[in-house]
């Protein structure tokens, strides 16, 4: 087996974007694979560049940082093909999970990818992933849809429109909004089993299976907290 930093591995190209998958939580999911990357790329861009000096901090790994995040995509796309153009190696990493599911990262890809540069993928934590293959809920289909829509009308009309797609449907949702799609999808889905899981691979994670209406009675009078993963199991046929 190899062991990091062994001679045998294959050294990072020049020229290539490495899009880095960090913790959703627990610091230890990381992979040797990310770590090495992280310690032998030339720059790393990062959502937020404060947050990811933590867990740099944590593996003792100093490196150069830009910030890259949604308001300055565009700029910072254009300064990441430069920089590639020039043979850097370059890390992109969001605050956590996978870079461009939910987070940043996609239109970067897409332009690198373009331009004819090589863009390689180290896999790791995924926080939809971790909570489908924790849910009990069907695997072998899936519809992950990202954040819902923040106003109301709209976001019904997003669950009536995926009523009919097969498998189980995944969102990403903050506490804030949270009793307010159970109460949606309790008027839309009243009879499918959902899933909610929230603060994943942290201390305090949970997860709660029902009904909608079941899941609503789980929570109420309770401060919802931490990231959410809500989960709709397929209609029962």
């Amino acid at each position: 087996m190899n062991s990091p930093g062994d001679a045998s591995l294959p050294p990072l190209q020049a020229g290539t974007l490495y899009l880095v998958a960090t913790p959703i939580g627990n610091l230890e999911d990381i992979t040797l694979r990310a770590l090495r990357t992280l310690r032998e790329v030339d720059v790393i861009a990062a959502e937020d560049t404060r947050h990811s000096s933590r867990l740099l901090a944590h593996y003792q790994i100093s490196k150069p940082m830009i910030s890259y995040f949604q308001f300055n995509e565009a700029k910072r796309s254009e300064e990441i093909l430069a920089r590639l153009a020039r043979g850097e190696k370059i890390g992109l990493i969001t605050d956590a999970g996978t870079p461009g599911i939910s987070d940043p990262g996609e239109r970067v890809v897409k332009a690198a990818s373009a331009a004819g540069f090589r863009v390689e993928s180290v896999p790791g934590p995924c926080a939809f992933v971790s909570a489908l293959v924790s849910s009990g809920l069907p695997t072998e289909e899936f519809h992950f849809c990202g954040f819902l829509p923040h106003k109301s009308g709209q976001r019904k009309n997003k669950l009536k429109a995926l009523e009919p797609i097969p498998g189980t449907l995944i969102f990403y949702e903050s506490p804030y909004r949270v009793e307010k799609i159970l109460e949606e999808l309790k008027e839309i889905y009243p009879a499918r089993e959902v899933v909610i899981a929230r603060e994943l691979t942290k201390k305090f994670e949970e997860i709660l299976r029902g009904r909608p209406e079941e899941i609503i009675a789980k929570i109420q009078n309770r401060t919802l907290k931490g990231e959410f993963v809500i989960l709709v199991g397929p209609a029962i046929t």
